[in-house]
C-alpha cells in the first residue's frame, strides 16, 4: 500500500466485507463462548431471531418506515433553508459579518437539550420530532456550506468577470457550480447525525419508530431486539450513504476525473 494511492472498486468491496466478517465473529465468540452473558449482550443469531420477530409479528416494518421519514423530513427542511444562506453567506462577506456569530453560537447548542421546549411548544406529535431534527442539521449545514463557497478560486471568478459575467451572476454561474460537489458531500456528513437526533428524539414521548422499539426492548431487558434496532439503523445509513455517493458521481462526473 502506498500514502494516497486509490485502490480498486473490487479490493475495497472485500476489505470492507472483510472488517465486517471480522467483526461478527468476534461478536460470535464472545457471545457463544460465554465470555458474555446473554442478558448484557446478545449473540447474532439470537439478535437475527430477534429481528425476524419484530418484523413478522410486532409490524417493525411500520416502524422503520416512520422513522426514515422523520430523519429525511427533518433533513430536508434543515437543507432547503441552510444551503441557499450557506451559499449567500460564503458569498457575500456583509451577509456573513450578519449571521456567522449567531450561527456559531446555535450550532453548539446540543439539538437534545431543546427536547423539553419542544415538548411545551409543539407536544409529543411529529412536529417535536422534526423540529428535534431540524435544530441538529440546519446550523452545521449553514457552517458547512458557508466555508465550501466562500473558498471558491477567485481565479474562476476573474475568469468569469473577464468573459462579461456580471456581479449578479457570479453566484449562480461560478460560486454555486464550484461548490455543489462539496455541498452534497457536506449534506451526506449531516444526513449521519440526523439520525443520531431521531433516535434521542424518539426514546421520549414516541408511540411509533426505531427508537421507540429500542426503549420497548430495553424495559423488558431483551438485548436481542435493542441490537437488532441498532443494526437496522446502521444499514440504513449505509445505503443512504451509498445513495449520496452514487447521486454526487451522477450529478458531478467531472470530479472524479
Amino acid at each position: 500500500m502506498e500514502p494516497l494511492k486509490p485502490v480498486t472498486a473490487t479490493t475495497r468491496i472485500l476489505l470492507g466485507a472483510g472488517f465486517f466478517a471480522l467483526f461478527l465473529g468476534l461478536w460470535a465468540m464472545a457471545t457463544e463462548g460465554g465470555y458474555v452473558q446473554p442478558l448484557f449482550l446478545a449473540s447474532p443469531g439470537r439478535a437475527l431471531a430477534a429481528g425476524w420477530s419484530l418484523l413478522t409479528e410486532y409490524g417493525f416494518l411500520g416502524d422503520m418506515g416512520m422513522t426514515v421519514w422523520r430523519v429525511l423530513g427533518g433533513f430536508l427542511l434543515a437543507a432547503a433553508l441552510a444551503v441557499p444562506l450557506g451559499l449567500m453567506m460564503g458569498a457575500y462577506k456583509g451577509i456573513e459579518a450578519f449571521f456567522e456569530p449567531f450561527i456559531s453560537f446555535a450550532r453548539y447548542l446540543p439539538a437534545s437539550a431543546f427536547i423539553p421546549l419542544l415538548i411545551l411548544w409543539a407536544g409529543v406529535g411529529e412536529a417535536q420530532k422534526l423540529a428535534v431534527i431540524f435544530l441538529g442539521s440546519v446550523f452545521q449545514i449553514v457552517i458547512m456550506v458557508t466555508v465550501i463557497a466562500g473558498t471558491t478560486r477567485m481565479d474562476l471568478v476573474e475568469a468569469a468577470y473577464t468573459l462579461g459575467a456580471r456581479r449578479s451572476g457570479i453566484l449562480r454561474r461560478v460560486i454555486i457550480p464550484a461548490a455543489a460537489p462539496q455541498v452534497m458531500e457536506a449534506l451526506r456528513l449531516v444526513l449521519g447525525w440526523a439520525w443520531t437526533y431521531v433516535i434521542v428524539a424518539e426514546l421520549i414521548g414516541a408511540q411509533s419508530g426505531i427508537g421507540h422499539m429500542i426503549m420497548d426492548s430495553q424495559r423488558l431487558l431483551d438485548t436481542g431486539q435493542m441490537i437488532f434496532g441498532i443494526v437496522v439503523i446502521g444499514l440504513i445509513g449505509l445505503v443512504t450513504d451509498l445513495l449520496f455517493k452514487l447521486l454526487n458521481r451522477r450529478l458531478f462526473r467531472w470530479v472524479a476525473l
